[in-house]
């Protein structure tokens, strides 16, 4: 079987042990690679430090992605400690709570701003300095989900926001694939995450998914991360641009 075995792997999102960003980082430690994680603030770390430390973490950082001098020291931490980077998850998503609840037509100017900064305009900021960290290739992942492209009741503006998030990952997978880096977006079914708790009926979504999924059951955050870490591997060098759906089949049913 594939081996991370001598990479490096910055994770960014985890907020408690049901987030996707903890079962990616799980499932990279478990093949071998080393691992950088990043909480949000000085409240988030008391929850975050210590699955880093469980995963024996070689960096663990204090990352608002609104904060350009504290993504600037992640990456700097990474490149003097490591000197490479192979491998960079982002698992973060945030919509101010008003524009998430309401109609996509009434999501304010500085709401949809937000949203759109914070869930996919970090992603780029992300790639961008982790471009220079990977000479020989890497492999950069964000989250996305089936709302991007189908109406899903109360999901509301971060459906368009995801499918901005996709765009840009198969523009940034074009953009690098010459220098072997691949990008993707992993997407999975609804999953009681911490994010997801913010969404209007969210537990009545779940259950929908799962009564119309052919598995039968929704994605956990263990299989995301499984092929999140095969994206990683050598194996997934010539894989890129794609949107991965990881959903039990519910993204083929009409």
């Amino acid at each position: 079987m594939f081996s991370l075995k001598g990479k490096r792997a910055l994770v960014v999102g985890i907020a408690n042990d049901q987030s996707i960003a903890w079962g990616c980082a799980q499932a990279f430690r478990r093949q071998g690679a080393d691992l950088a994680v990043t909480y949000l603030n000085a409240k988030a770390e008391p929850h975050v430090r210590p699955l880093a430390e469980k995963l024996g973490a070689e960096i663990v950082a204090p990352l608002d992605v609104t904060e350009d001098n504290e993504m600037d020291a992640v990456f700097e931490a990474i490149e003097t400690r490591w000197g490479k980077l192979d491998i960079l998850l982002h698992s973060i998503a945030y919509c101010p709570k008003d524009d998430l609840h309401g109609r996509v037509i009434d999501c304010s100017r500085d709401g949809f701003a937000t949203a759109m900064d914070i869930s996919v305009h970090s992603y780029l900021r992300m790639i961008r300095r982790a471009e220079p960290l990977m000479p020989h290739g890497g492999t950069c992942m964000t989250v996305s989900f089936y709302g991007s492209e189908k109406v899903v009741d109360h999901y509301n503006i971060m459906g368009p926001v995801k499918a901005a998030l996709e765009s840009v990952t198969r523009y940034a997978a074009a953009e690098l694939g010459p220098k072997r880096i691949s990008v993707h977006a992993l997407s999975p079914g609804p999953l009681a995450t911490r994010a997801a708790s913010g969404i209007d009926h969210f537990d009545a979504l779940m259950a929908a998914n799962a009564a119309r999924t052919p598995s039968r059951h929704l994605a956990s955050i263990e299989d995301i991360g499984a092929y999140a870490a095969f994206l990683a591997s050598n194996e997934a060098t010539n894989v890129t641009g794609g949107i991965h759906p990881i959903d039990g089949g519910y993204h083929i049913v009409g």
